[in-house]
C-alpha cells in the first residue's frame, strides 16, 4: 500500500510504500536525502517524524536510541510508513542529476601503501565513465550478493580509474580476497555513485578537513577537485592515525601544501611508540582541530573515517567550537552489516 511522504521545510511529497524505506522512496522519485551507509549504522540519514508512523526496521541502538524514537527520529534508510508521513529532513542539491548505475570493472594496478592498506585502481569499459561527484562512493556487487561500500579516492576529473583505499579488516569477506587472492585483471561489479557527502562548491567558507585512516579516501578526492578547480578557500587538512606508518599517502599531502598556499597539512598521531621518532602533533584527531580553532563560527567541515572519530567532532565541534549544525559534513565508515539488502 503506497503512502504520501511531505519534506519539511521545502514541502515536497513522494510515495513509498510499506515495502520500502523512507529514503528508497525519496530517492526513486528524484528528492535526495542524506545518507551514507545505508545499513542504519553511521546515522547521516537520521530526521524527525512530525506526522505519521513508521515500522523503524533494524538500527543499530548506538545510533538511534529508544529516547530518540520516542522524541520522533528515525533512520530514514530503516524506517518504512506504516502510514502517510510529514518527515523533517535536509534534502541535498547536486546529485540528483547523476545516474546511478551499474558496471563491470577491471583490476587495473594494485598498490600496498601500507601493511594493512590496499590501493586499487579499477579500469571501466572502453568508452564508459563515472560521473560523480568528488567524496561520493562505490558499492562492491560480490558473487554471494552482499555489498561492500568504498569511497572514491581519485576526483571527478580524474576518472580514467576508480581508485579506492582498502584496508585489511580481519574476516572481511571482500578484504580477504583484496589481500589474498585479487590479481590485477581480475573482473569486478559494481553500483554508483552513491553518497550524499561531497564539496559544497557554492561556498567561500573556509574548510576544515579531518580524516582517520582511510577515511582519507573521499578527503583525496575532494581536495584534489578543490584544487583542480582553481578554489582557494583555505584549506587545513588533519589525518590522524595510531602510527606514523597509518598515515600512507602523507607524502603526497605534503606536497600538496608545498604546491598550493591555501592548503595546510597536518598528520596527528595517537600512539606512537618510541621507535616511531615521531615529533609531530600527537593526541586524538579532533582534539587537535579544537587547540588549533576553539571558533569554527564561521568554517565548514569535512570529517570522514571510523564512526567514534566523526560523532566525537560532529559533538564536540558543534557543542563547544560554535560550528553551525548545517555546515558539519560527514561518512563514516561503519562495518558492513550481513545481509544487506538492495532496499536499504
Amino acid at each position: 500500500m503506497p503512502f504520501q511522504v511531505t519534506i519539511k521545510p521545502s514541502g515536497h511529497t513522494f510515495t513509498a510504500d510499506d515495502k520500502e524505506t523512507v529514503l528508497t522512496g525519496a530517492l526513486r522519485e528524484g528528492y535526495v536525502l542524506p545518507y551514507g551507509c545505508r545499513n542504519g549504522a553511521c546515522g547521516t540519514c537520521k530526521g524527525k517524524i512530525i506526522e505519521g508512523s513508521v515500522d523503524y526496521g533494524n538500527p543499530q541502538p548506538s545510533v538511534l536510541a529508544d529516547f530518540e524514537k520516542k522524541a520522533g527520529f528515525a533512520l530514514f534508510c530503516q524506517a518504512t510508513p506504516t502510514s502517510d508521513l510529514i518527515i523533517e529532513a535536509r534534502e541535498i542539491g547536486g546529485v540528483g542529476d547523476l545516474e546511478v548505475r551499474r558496471l563491470p570493472c577491471r583490476v587495473q594496478h594494485i598498490q600496498k601503501t601500507a601493511e594493512d592498506v590496499m590501493v586499487l585502481k579499477l579500469k571501466l569499459p572502453a568508452n564508459e565513465r563515472l560521473q560523480f561527484l568528488a567524496g561520493q562512493y562505490i558499492d562492491i556487487l560480490m558473487r554471494n550478493g552482499k555489498r561492500r561500500s568504498y569511497s572514491m579516492a581519485n576526483p571527478p576529473h580524474d576518472d580514467e580509474f576508480v581508485e579506492l583505499h582498502v584496508r585489511n579488516m580481519a574476516q572481511g569477506a571482500f578484504t580477504e580476497y583484496v589481500f589474498g587472492r585479487m590479481k590485477e585483471k581480475d573482473i569486478l561489479r559494481f553500483e554508483g555513485p552513491l553518497g550524499t557527502f561531497f564539496l559544497q562548491e557554492d561556498s567561500d567558507k573556509p574548510m576544515i578537513l579531518v580524516a582517520s585512516g582511510t577515511g582519507f579516501a573521499p578527503i583525496k578526492s575532494i581536495v584534489e577537485h578543490a584544487l583542480e578547480m582553481g578554489i582557494d578557500r583555505p584549506i587545513t587538512l588533519y589525518w590522524g592515525g595510531r602510527r606514523p606508518q597509518d598515515i600512507y599517502l602523507g607524502e603526497l599531502a605534503g606536497q600538496w601544501q608545498r604546491e598550493h598556499d591555501n592548503l595546510t597539512f597536518i598528520p596527528v598521531i595517537s600512539d606512537a611508540l618510541p621507535e616511531d621518532n615521531w615529533t609531530g602533533r600527537s593526541g586524538f584527531v579532533h582534539q587537535a582541530v579544537m587547540e588549533d580553532f576553539p571558533d569554527m563560527s564561521g568554517y565548514q567541515v569535512y570529517a570522514c573515517g571510523a564512526p567514534v572519530m566523526v560523532e566525537a567532532a560532529h559533538g564536540d565541534f558543534t557543542a563547544k567550537c560554535r560550528l553551525p549544525e548545517d555546515e558539519f559534513f560527514s561518512d563514516a565508515f561503519t562495518p558492513s552489516v550481513d545481509p544487506v539488502s538492495d532496499a536499504d
